[in-house]
């Protein structure tokens, strides 16, 4: 019976240890989805150009994402968990020599870097919890240790919301403008947002010196949490150092690439890669361009917008623990497509519905992504050896570069014009959300059909 717990009496220090790694890389996501609005002002860039924090960002998973597999699988996930804190500290300590430069290029390596860095903290993570007990509680297991990732996503938005948003020149700049033109109150947000844009434009050009300044105390402002929790990180290598962890799923064959292949080519596997490369995709969408969605359409200021992110991460927390618990009664794959169908249909809420419901119907889209990370991966990887997760996982963690597509696609839609559909004028901010509801459609699908398939297969044995 001890063999079906959760998590086994022998693996809970590991698995503490393990599961503080999940915090840390949700604080790295979420105190940078805000900077991504934050250098289209400071640098005075588009929305496509700003949107290249999150092409480095997330591309960085992309990159090594299959590298980190293979020097998990000759090694151990702990020589795993090594070199992903230490990619993760040079990462953060190179927004350093950045904002020194004010280079807008110098910090997308930074995030590049760092996202090495977190590359192997979710390939070597995700996989080395789910060998932490019986198969039979994997997927349980795996939404218990991801439910403390909000937690230090909430940090970071938190972080970014007090201490960088709030105390940057720019926003402060912004307002200055508003208040000068009390005509703006009569105008939409967006054509507010339009204009201070260009007034901030004209301040550049104007007044060059007084322009950078202000983008030296910007940019110093969004150095200080990089350089904090490069520290936390650099403690967290030292005691993962100095702790014996155990090798779960040690084997010592080769690897059998074609045997391999021959393992991962079911649609539960592959199909599971699709799937979580739309939701990332999704989620970083929502996350973050809630700012954008409340700047542009209800008039907020950045820090007021990244408010409702942080509401959003509270309910995303909170729905973590309680489909974690659902999860013990209900079918992985039902649960995720039930609630990629609920996702979609909030996000057209945020789409079509006016003012301050609009905006919360986007942040109610928490609750139903909360348990779609840490499910498509179980569901994926489900039958798979330690050995062959470990390598599998790979694909998994690559799927994370839909963060990088398409915030890319939704800032270019931003950019561009809106659209009359059904006889609703829809602000270009709306149209871009369109992208999120075409994500929860094939989320809905991956769930489903592998609902269908789980029936299948446990009324054949």
């Amino acid at each position: 019976m001890s063999d079906h717990k959760v998590v086994p009496k022998k693996y809970i220090y590991p698995f503490i240890l393990v599961t503080s790694l999940f915090a840390l890389w949700g604080f790295a996501n979420d105190v940078t989805n805000p900077l991504v609005k934050a250098f289209r002002e400071i640098f005075l860039i588009s929305n496509a150009q700003s949107s290249l924090v999150q092409v480095a960002f997330y591309g960085g998973y992309a990159t090594m994402a299959i590298p980190a597999a293979m020097v998990i699988r000759k090694y151990s996930f702990k020589s795993g968990i090594v070199v992903g804190l230490l990619l993760y500290a040079i990462g953060a300590l190179t927004m350093i020599p950045a904002s020194m430069a004010m280079s807008f290029n110098i910090f997308l390596v930074g995030f590049y870097v760092l996202t090495f860095g977190l590359a192997f903290l979710e390939t070597s993570a995700n996989p080395y919890i789910l060998s932490m007990g019986s198969p039979e509680t994997a997927t349980r297991r795996l939404n218990l240790a991801q439910a403390f990732n909000p937690i230090g996503s909430l940090t970071g938005m938190v972080v970014a919301s007090m201490f960088i948003l709030s105390s940057l020149q720019v926003a402060e700049l912004r307002q200055v403008e508003i208040d000068a033109h009390p005509e703006y109150a009569t105008m939409l947000p967006s054509e507010v947002d339009g204009k201070v844009t260009v007034a901030l434009k004209e301040f550049a050009t104007t007044q060059p010196e007084a322009h950078q300044a202000m983008q030296a105390h910007d940019l110093g402002v969004v150095m200080v949490p990089y350089m904090v929790i490069a520290l936390v990180v650099i403690g967290v290598l030292v005691l993962f150092l100095l702790s014996k962890m155990p090798d779960t799923g040690r084997e010592e064959e080769k690897i059998h690439i074609l045997d391999l292949l021959k393992h991962l080519a079911h649609f539960r596997y592959l199909g599971g890669i699709v799937a979580q490369a739309f939701y990332v995709g999704a989620q970083i969408m929502c996350w973050t361009f809630i700012i954008h969605y409340g700047m542009t359409l209800l008039g907020l200021t950045a820090s007021e917008a990244q408010n409702y992110n942080i509401l959003a991460m509270s309910i995303f927390l909170a729905s973590r623990f309680i489909c974690t618990f659902i999860l013990k009664y209900l079918n992985p794959g039902l649960l995720l497509g039930v609630l990629a169908i609920v996702g979609g249909a909030l996000t057209l809420g945020a789409i079509f519905t006016q003012g301050m419901a609009g905006l919360y119907c986007l942040v109610g889209v928490s609750a139903c992504m909360s348990l779609m990370f840490p499910t498509i991966y179980g569901i994926a990887l489900d039958g798979l050896t330690p050995n062959d997760a470990k390598l599998g996982s790979a694909g998994l963690i690559f799927a994370i570069v839909g963060g990088a597509l398409m915030p890319r696609l939704q800032a270019g839609i931003i950019d561009g014009d809106g659209i009359n559909l059904f006889g609703v004028a829809l602000e270009s901010v709306r149209v871009s959300f369109f992208l999120p509801v075409l994500c929860f459609v094939v989320i809905a699908t991956y769930g489903f059909l592998t609902s269908m398939m789980k029936k299948k297969e446990q009324m054949a044995a």
